[in-house]
């Protein structure tokens, strides 16, 4: 992999999702913040740029054979893979994390009331993530397959009320901004998704199940910001310079 200086950091996991794994490791956020270059990241949090190259490389050659290549994928494969997959794993984690930190801020809420708070900005997050699904789902993905079947069968191009694809593509990107920026607060509000010395089995469970939906939350913020939406608004661009729109 070619690392330089003023390379993306969504565009290196991009490339290969592996690297997301030392990227983490060092607090460095890919999906939405990964127009980032890599020494504008290295530089605001002290990191020796070659050193954290250096990683990327290794870890790369050690997992070989594991990464995912979403560029690869076909956009309908991806937008299904990403409804499939990860709005499913919203959907079925969301009741039951609402349940668990419920269950917290009444037995611990007394001893931690930082619970309260992370239980109202989870349930935020899930209102704000079901009609963000809820538009992509009914709108945008459709719109994506359809510029994929234009291209391959020389079809005209499509021409939705909203104008252009970048316009729903930027709605959904201020979407995620807002829910990366909600997971950091209930991150910091959690000490790290840490359980404190009084914890439970629930409280155990609770940390760690939201700890597993940031990390998806990521990558499913990853595969859209910097895989499935560059790719639309390029082909559709490709589309509209060669055809006249329906």
């Amino acid at each position: 992999m070619n690392i330089t200086s003023d390379r993306t950091i969504g565009s290196i996991v991009a490339e290969d999702y592996r690297a997301a794994a030392t990227l983490t490791r060092y607090g460095i956020d890919f999906c939405c913040k990964g127009g980032r270059t890599v020494e504008e990241v290295c530089r605001t949090k002290e990191i020796d740029r070659s050193m954290l190259e250096n990683e990327i490389r290794q870890g790369l050659t050690r997992d070989a054979g594991s990464g995912e290549y979403y560029t690869q994928w076909s956009l309908s494969r991806l937008v299904d893979h990403i409804e499939n997959i990860h709005h499913s794993y919203v959907v079925a984690r969301t009741s039951v994390l609402r349940e668990y930190l419920a269950k917290l801020c009444k037995v611990h809420g007394g001893r931690h009331p930082e619970l309260f708070e992370i239980a109202a900005e989870f349930d935020a997050c899930a209102h704000a993530m079901a009609a963000h699904m809820k538009k992509e789902e009914l709108l945008l993905f459709p719109f994506i397959k359809q510029l994929e079947k234009a291209r391959a069968e020389g079809m005209p191009t499509p021409h939705p009320h909203f104008g252009t694809v970048s316009n729903p593509i930027a709605a959904m990107m201020h979407d995620h901004d807002a829910e990366g920026e909600r997971f950091r607060r209930i991150k910091e509000l959690s000490c790290g998704y840490a359980e404190p010395a009084d914890g439970c089995a629930t409280y155990h469970t609770a940390m760690a199940m939201l700890q597993d939906f940031e990390a998806d939350l990521h990558l499913h913020i990853h595969l859209e910001n910097n895989i499935l939406f560059p790719r639309a608004v390029a082909l559709e661009n490709d589309l509209r310079a060669h055809q006249q729109p329906v």
